[in-house]
């Protein structure tokens, strides 16, 4: 299968290429076996109708998905929950992406906001919204229950022991299942952004010839 079909097809009016930090950007020529399953369940999933870049022009992957493919099984494992999160998980979309954009801000991850804050803005999540999550603040067009449930994400960031309180007020929200999948959603994209700061990875940089084309420049100053 050529590595060029996998290009996202609604990003034609803008050029990116991947970059790997501290990952070596593994061509697609190069790949063994294990990894070259990976990387085809990670092209072929619905990751690649995004509005961020997953494969540049020449065929490498971009961000945490790069550095998946030096530990294949791993990376399996990592891409597999990651997908369930994304595309079978009950969380509305829109919360689902307010909750990574919060943890992309939280942690300063340059890539993770890069992607989710496009994502977030296809689900109906506005710019005075994003700009209140990149500042630390929830916005006040939130509803009861984001409130609530990004109340939790924050909680669960700290690190430290969740109150009754902060538990009780999303629970009806969200109902035992919904406050699993938000804490192992939380978890997840700090697994990422933790993967992401090892290797330094920042967003795509793009053309030249196309520079300031679908811009965001996140919260980040990760070089």
């Amino acid at each position: 299968m050529s590595e060029r079909s996998h290009r996202p097809s609604d990003r034609s009016h803008v050029r990116e290429r991947a970059v790997g930090g501290r990952f070596p950007l593994l061509e697609p020529a190069g790949l063994d076996e294990a990894q070259r399953a990976l990387y085809e369940t990670i092209t072929e999933s619905p990751r690649k109708d995004g509005p961020f870049l997953l494969v540049d022009d020449d065929g490498r992957l971009a961000g945490p998905f790069n550095a998946m493919l030096h530990s294949p099984a791993i990376g399996e494992a990592l891409q597999s929950l990651g997908s369930s999160l994304r595309f079978g998980g009950r969380l509305p979309a829109r919360t689902r992406e307010l909750v990574i954009c919060l943890v992309a801000a939280a942690l300063d991850s340059d890539y993770e906001w890069y992607a989710h804050s496009r994502v977030a803005r296809q689900v109906s999540v506005t710019d005075d919204e994003l700009d209140g999550l990149r500042r630390g603040e929830l916005p006040p067009s939130l509803s009861s229950a984001e409130t609530a449930t990004l109340d939790l994400a924050t909680a669960l960031l700290r690190g430290a022991r969740i109150d009754d309180e902060v538990h009780e007020r999303a629970l009806p929200h969200l109902g035992h299942a919904g406050v699993t999948e938000l804490t192992v959603l939380v978890g997840y994209y700090q697994t990422l952004a933790g993967l992401l700061a090892v290797g330094a990875v920042p967003a795509p940089q793009q053309d030249p010839e196309t520079a300031g084309t679908l811009a965001d420049p996140g919260p980040s100053t990760t070089p």
